[in-house]
């Protein structure tokens, strides 16, 4: 291992950004009752996703002009024309201002060129390798901490940690950096409720970015920081601008969303403990059961587009210059798409994919590794348990939140396989 930068603390460092970041993410108990009341106004309505659950206000965003996009079909409609509806001028506001010139943020032909050259880091045997080789030490290493005890809370000791720490060790970095380099990674959020430390982490991920990255150009490894700075598509490679915010995002996109689709997933499983029984005795529905977890509670409920020019969708007029809030968890329980949709059941038909990753040129270019990372969370917790089951003398698990959901526990107790 090269000799690694290091990371600068908050300037504040009795400030908790997990403490904080609830405040913007909400700590709605079920927003699906109102999500389907509005859909059922129409698809398109004038008016803020984040204002129907939170008082806390969007810096970001501001007063501009809003719109809410309800409705599985609509919504990809909206998703796959990216002429009409654009990143760039959504997203500068909330993720750029976060994490600066990354790919997310980009409209065609640049995102087109840059994505391209992502998409050959992230290939799905690229990723495959990833399993073995770093995923699988992550979690039996903390698995270890709670196996012989015979209960755990699958959350704070387990999902909160192992999509990071996998991210951890994919950029070498050194154990007692990353508690900051984590701290760090969620404050850059906070730039949506105008926190300080949502900037001062900006800039203090990117001046050790860029020092990562100029290391590892010098001394190139097996790391993925080496992987993407020498990654090419087209003869061409990434400018370091595009792969620092990448890089800042990474621990957002890769490992906040992962964290939040394992719990899920565990959580839909440990309710149902038949289903969860299926899939121990059948190992092949594992794919279907997170694909069931990300319909049924994907990571993120909403995201936005920008309006480019003036047009009508679903017979609303939208103006030039509008923000549509597109609410994906509509999308995903859909009733005209989805059998009773408020119910998790990984034996649903799947004639119709959900969106939690989203459609279109901007679909989720981690998708393939946040599968890898929750196959094998759920893999490994499988073969090292027997009679995995809710711990009856503790709260049940809850999930909140109208943006980011997650539950804060998973109680659980089982015997030692």
């Amino acid at each position: 291992m090269t000799v690694m930068a290091k990371l600068s603390d908050l300037q504040d460092q009795s400030f908790d950004p997990f403490i904080v970041e609830k405040l913007s993410t909400g700590s709605t108990e079920d927003p699906y009752p109102r999500i389907h009341a509005l859909h059922a106004q129409g698809t398109v309505q004038s008016g803020s996703y984040r204002k129907e659950f939170t008082d806390v206000p969007d810096v970001q965003i501001g007063e501009m002009q809003q719109f809410m996009v309800f409705g599985y079909d609509t919504i990809l409609q909206v998703l796959t024309n990216p002429e009409t509806f654009t990143n760039r001028e959504a997203l500068m506001h909330t993720l750029g201002r976060s994490f600066g010139h990354t790919v997310t943020v980009m409209d065609a032909p640049e995102h087109t060129r840059f994505r391209k050259i992502f998409q050959k880091a992230f290939l799905p045997n690229v990723v495959a390798q990833w399993g073995e080789s770093i995923v699988d030490p992550v979690v039996e290493r903390l698995m270890s901490h709670f196996i012989d005890r015979g209960e755990a809370d699958l959350v704070e000791e387990f999902t909160h940690h192992y999509p990071f720490q996998v991210i951890y060790s994919q950029l070498q970095l050194e154990p007692e950096q990353a508690p900051i380099f984590h701290k760090l990674a969620i404050a850059q959020l906070l730039s949506s409720i105008g926190a300080p430390q949502g900037a001062e982490s900006t800039e203090k991920l990117g001046d050790f970015f860029q020092a990562l990255l100029d290391e590892r150009r010098a001394h190139p490894g097996e790391d993925l920081v080496s992987h993407l700075a020498t990654v090419e598509a087209d003869g061409e490679r990434l400018p370091d601008d595009v792969l620092i915010s990448f890089l800042r995002q990474l621990m957002n996109a890769g490992g906040d969303t992962t964290y939040r689709g394992t719990s899920v997933l565990l959580t839909g499983l440990l309710t149902n403990p038949d289903q969860l029984a299926a899939v121990i005795a059948d190992r092949s529905l594992i794919p279907q059961a997170i694909d069931e977890a990300l319909r049924w509670e994907g990571p993120v409920s909403s995201t936005l587009r920008y309006v480019a020019e003036d047009t009508v969708l679903d017979g609303v007029a939208l103006p030039k210059g509008a923000i549509l809030n597109v609410v994906l968890g509509s999308a995903n329980r859909d009733p005209a798409k989805f059998k009773d949709p408020d119910t998790f059941d990984i034996f649903r038909e799947r004639s119709v994919r959900h969106v939690a990753f989203a459609s279109g040129p901007h679909v989720c270019i981690g998708q393939h590794l946040a599968r890898v990372e929750m196959t094998r969370a759920l893999n490994a917790i499988i073969d090292r348990t027997k009679n995995l089951k809710l711990d009856p003398t503790k709260p049940a698990p809850d999930i909140r939140g109208h943006l980011l959901r997650v539950p804060d526990h998973l109680y659980v107790t089982f015997d030692k396989a």
